[in-house]
C-alpha cells in the first residue's frame, strides 16, 4: 500500500509543472543589465574587471535563458516537465520529414518520434545580448589579465551557446542564420583571454554562407571571406572540401567582377594539388573548364580525371566528368565510352541513358557535318558514309527510350526521340516509333 501511495505521489509531482506554461522572468534579467549599466557609468566601478565580468554574465544569461533547458533528442515528456505545455501545436516539415511544431513564448520546438529534433528561438530577452557579452568579457581581460581564467570561462559559455544555436538553425535548414551563429561562436573565442580559437567554426560559417548564396547572392562574399579566414589560420578539412566551397563562393561573384572566375580556378587548382583524390574539386574544375571561355584547355583535366578513376573506378561522378570532358574535347567515342560505363555501374539511372543517347546523337551530327564538307568521287563512298551515320543515330534510340521509360515526363527526351525517329523513319520499325513519340511530344507541348 505504501508503494502505491508513493507512486501516486511521484506521478502527481511530475504532473504539476506540466500544467504550467514556459515562464521567463524578463524583468529580473533586465534589472541585472540596468544595474550593470549603472556600474559601468560609475568611474570607480568601471575600472574593475569584476564589474565587466558581471556584465558579461548578465548579457550571456539573458541570451541563453530561454533555451537553456533544450537539447537534441530530449524526450517530449521531459520537455513538458522542463518548460511546460506548449501554447499551440501544429504540423510541420523539417528536413523533408513530418514533425510537430510545439510553440512556446520564446521558441518553437520541433518534435519527431517523441523527441526534440531541433528548435527555433523566436524571441529575445535583450537584443544583441551575445556581442555585448563578448565585449564585456574582453574589457574585463583588458583591465586585468589576471582575471583571464574567469573571462575565458565566460567566453566559453557564450561560444557554446552560439554553437548550439548554430546547430539548431542548421537542422532547420537556415544556412545563413546557422552561419551567423557559428561566427558569433568564433568571435567569442577570438578574445585574447581565450587562447586558441577553433577555425572549424569559420569553415562551417563559410560553407553555409556559400550554400545560402544560391538564394541570396550577397552571401557568396561572406562565404569566401570566412573560408579564407579559416585557411589563413591553417585550417583544412580532412578531404579538402574547403577549396571546393571556396571555388563556389568566388564563382558566385563573377557577375560583380570577372576576376572572380580566375580566383575560382586558382582555388580549385590549389585544392587539387593538395588533395588530388578529391572528386568534388575535380568536378568543379571540369565545370569551370567546360563552361567558361579562356579559363583553360579541358585536355589538361584528362590526366587528373584518369588518375582519379584509377583510384576509384566505380565512381559514377568521375565517369560523368570524364564523359563531359571528352565531349568538350569533341572526342565523342571516349565520351560515349564514359557514359556507357555510367549505365553499366547504375543501370536504372536516367541521366546515364539520356547522356549516352545524346552523345551518340552528337557524334552522328558531327559525322553528318563532315559528309557535307567532303567531296565524293563515287556514290558508293557517299552511301557508305551515310550508312555509318545512320547506324550511329540508330544506336542512340534505345538509350533515349530507356531514359524515357525511367522518366516519362522529361520533355527533352521525348523531343529528341521524335526528331531522331523522324530522321530515321525509313529504317525498319522506326516510323511506328515516330508516330508514338510525335503524339507524346504534342501532348507534352500542350501541357507546358
Amino acid at each position: 500500500m505504501k508503494k502505491t501511495i508513493w507512486m501516486a505521489f511521484a506521478a502527481l509531482m511530475l504532473a504539476v509543472p506540466v500544467a504550467n506554461a514556459q515562464k521567463v522572468n524578463e524583468s529580473a534579467f533586465r534589472s541585472k543589465i540596468e544595474k550593470s549599466n549603472a556600474d559601468i557609468a560609475d568611474a570607480k566601478k568601471n575600472g574593475k574587471a569584476s564589474t565587466w565580468i558581471n556584465r558579461g554574465k548578465a548579457f550571456y544569461e539573458a541570451a541563453a535563458e530561454p533555451t537553456k533547458n533544450l537539447f537534441p533528442n530530449m524526450d517530449a515528456p521531459m520537455l513538458k516537465l522542463a518548460v511546460g505545455e506548449p501554447k499551440a501545436v501544429s504540423a510541420a516539415v523539417i528536413g523533408g520529414q513530418p514533425c510537430e511544431a510545439w510553440e512556446y513564448p520564446y521558441f518553437t520546438v520541433y518534435i519527431r518520434n517523441g523527441k526534440v529534433a531541433t528548435w527555433k528561438q523566436t524571441r529575445q530577452i535583450v537584443d544583441n545580448a551575445v556581442p555585448q557579452a563578448i565585449e564585456a568579457y574582453n574589457k574585463a581581460y583588458e583591465i586585468d589579465p589576471k582575471a583571464g581564467d574567469k573571462v575565458k570561462a565566460g567566453l566559453k559559455q557564450v561560444s557554446d551557446y552560439c554553437s548550439m544555436a548554430g546547430n539548431a538553425e542548421l537542422d532547420l535548414g537556415n544556412s545563413a542564420a546557422a552561419a551567423d551563429a557559428y561566427m558569433q561562436a568564433f568571435e567569442a573565442q577570438s578574445g585574447p583571454a581565450y587562447g586558441q580559437s577553433d577555425p572549424v567554426l569559420l569553415y562551417y560559417a563559410g560553407y553555409l554562407r556559400t550554400f545560402d548564396g544560391a538564394n541570396h547572392p550577397e552571401s557568396f562574399a561572406l562565404g569566401s571571406e570566412y573560408l579564407n579566414m579559416a585557411l589563413d589560420r591553417g585550417y583544412t578539412d580532412e578531404e579538402g572540401n574547403i577549396y571546393y566551397y571556396l571555388f563556389h563562393s568566388y564563382y558566385g561573384q563573377k557577375d560583380n567582377d570577372p576576376a572572380f572566375v580566375t580566383r575560382a580556378k586558382d582555388a580549385l587548382l590549389t585544392g587539387i594539388e593538395k588533395f588530388p583524390k578529391n572528386e568534388r574539386i575535380l568536378e568543379g574544375l571540369m565545370q569551370l573548364y567546360t563552361s567558361e571561355p579562356n579559363v583553360g584547355d579541358p585536355a589538361d583535366l584528362v590526366a587528373m580525371i584518369e588518375s582519379a578513376i584509377a583510384e576509384n573506378p566505380e565512381n559514377i561522378d568521375l565517369w560523368f566528368s570524364r564523359g563531359r570532358t571528352f565531349f568538350a574535347l569533341k572526342n565523342y567515342d571516349e565520351s560515349i565510352a564514359s557514359f556507357a560505363k555510367v549505365v553499366e555501374l547504375q543501370p536504372e539511372m536516367f541521366e546515364g541513358y539520356y547522356f549516352l543517347g545524346y552523345m551518340y546523337t552528337v557524334k552522328g551530327d558531327a559525322m553528318n557535318d563532315a559528309i557535307g564538307k567532303n567531296t565524293y568521287n563515287s556514290q558508293s563512298a557517299y552511301d557508305a558514309d551515310q550508312k555509318a551515320v545512320t547506324e550511329v543515330y540508330l544506336a542512340a534510340v534505345p538509350y533515349f527510350e530507356k531514359a524515357h521509360q525511367l522518366k516519362p515526363d522529361h520533355f527533352e527526351t521525348i523531343q529528341l526521340l521524335k526528331q531522331l525517329c523522324f530522321r530515321l523513319r525509313d529504317e525498319e520499325g522506326i516510323m511506328d516509333k515516330y508516330n508514338t513519340y510525335n503524339t507524346l511530344f504534342q501532348q507534352a507541348q500542350a501541357n507546358q
